[in-house]
């Protein structure tokens, strides 16, 4: 059974910098593109950061220079640090993990950035 657990989350001010981790078990994890997600409160989910198989990495425009993606294939996790954060910042973010098309989805963490 396919597993991913977020943590990181919580409360910081605009301009300070969070890592959020996301554990994987009961997959192949070296195979899966591994992806961070956000929803703001009355907004869709979007993209924010992927990490390909290969280590391959891509960006968002509102996060791109201010973010960092990174795996790790031996403790099965996957990181997304966060600096400068802004007030807009602000959601729960989401672990999804795809290979051939088939996704899992953590069940996220929240950021909160006051201002």
């Amino acid at each position: 059974q396919v597993q991913l657990v977020e943590s990181g989350g919580g409360l910081v001010q605009a301009g300070g910098s969070l890592t959020l981790s996301c554990a994987a078990s009961g997959m192949n994890f070296r195979l899966y593109t591994l992806d961070w997600y956000r929803q703001a409160p009355g907004k869709g989910r979007e993209l924010v950061a992927s990490i390909t198989s290969d280590g391959s990495t891509s960006y968002s425009d509102f996060v791109k220079g201010r973010c960092t993606v990174s795996r790790d294939n031996v403790r099965w996790r996957v990181y997304l640090r966060m600096n400068s954060l802004k007030p807009e910042d602000t959601a729960v973010y989401y672990c999804r993990a795809i290979y051939r098309g088939l996704p899992y989805w953590g069940r996220g963490t929240q950021v909160t950035v006051s201002s």
